[in-house]
């Protein structure tokens, strides 16, 4: 028997209110919601949203924090856009992270994720650059003993632990996403969480299917019907560690969800 708090991201039930988030999760009789940050920022409605989840017997185990300027239309645009790259927004991400880890610290959390960017391989500036902003928004985090864990996928698991080895931070680990190895076609999640065990923090849930077509996305599908191995990968995953059902792709997000939970009940979770 595997042994995991399983939880749900708030972004995938597209929720326009506490109210409809809380809802969702019920109809999907899971109490661990990873939250996203940003509309906290942005929308009185969700401010008093802890509170409005307490009461529902429901708890925020992680968050997510969103840098300025992403933009996911094709793999060019996020390559160019992602995370801390973007010289242009980098003072407004800058402040959305120092507003989201006070939020963060306000709901008791120990966990905020995020996609660093497409992380460089090589020696250079773009690397350096980034590196020392990752660096930075770690720090502000730790000020309020909060853990950020990067987003696996858009580099390869040697280049991120280069990265996460030079950073030799102890406030960084990773938010290991099997299906974002595959959609951006870098390499199997199964040897890439055994080289990036000591790092990971959290997992999210979800599935691909690899693309045809050098340059494009592979394609988001329903758990256990894509080329995760998940056999091999559940067990793979550290003791203790939550798992957080994603789903970014489809039209019938809480049944694609509670379909996500019924699979991880016949695997043991």
């Amino acid at each position: 028997m595997i042994s995991h708090q399983v939880g749900i991201c708030s972004w995938s039930l597209k929720p326009k209110s506490p109210e409809e988030l809380i809802l969702a999760l019920q109809i999907c009789n899971i109490r661990a919601v990873q939250l996203a940050l940003f509309p906290l920022l942005e929308n009185d409605a969700w401010k008093q949203c802890k509170s409005s989840l307490s009461e529902a017997g429901l708890m925020v185990i992680s968050g997510m924090f969103e840098p300025s300027g992403e933009d996911y239309s094709s793999l060019e645009s996020i390559a160019r856009t992602g995370g801390v790259r973007q010289d242009a927004t980098w003072l407004e991400t800058l402040d959305r992270a120092k507003a989201s880890s006070d939020i963060a610290s306000e709901l008791g959390l120990s966990l905020v994720t995020f996609h660093a960017g497409f992380l460089p391989h090589d020696d250079s500036e773009e690397r350096t650059k980034m590196l020392d902003r990752l660096h930075e928004i770690a720090d502000i985090f730790e000020n309020n003993k909060i853990t950020i864990a990067f987003e696996t996928g858009q580099e390869n698991a040697a280049t991120l632990l280069g990265v996460l080895d030079e950073l030799s931070h102890p406030n960084i680990g990773i938010n290991f996403d099997p299906a974002n190895m595959i959609l951006y076609g870098q390499g199997d999640p199964v040897e890439a969480i055994k080289l990036l065990e000591p790092w990971v923090r959290q997992v999210h849930i979800k599935d691909a299917t690899a693309t045809k077509v050098l340059g494009t996305w592979g394609t988001e599908v329903l758990v256990g019907t894509g080329d995760v191995k998940w056999n091999e990968f559940l067990p793979a995953i550290p003791h203790g560690i939550n798992l957080v059902i994603e789903r970014e792709a489809g039209d019938n997000r809480v049944e694609d969800i509670q379909h996500a939970i019924n699979f991880l009940k016949e695997q043991g979770c």
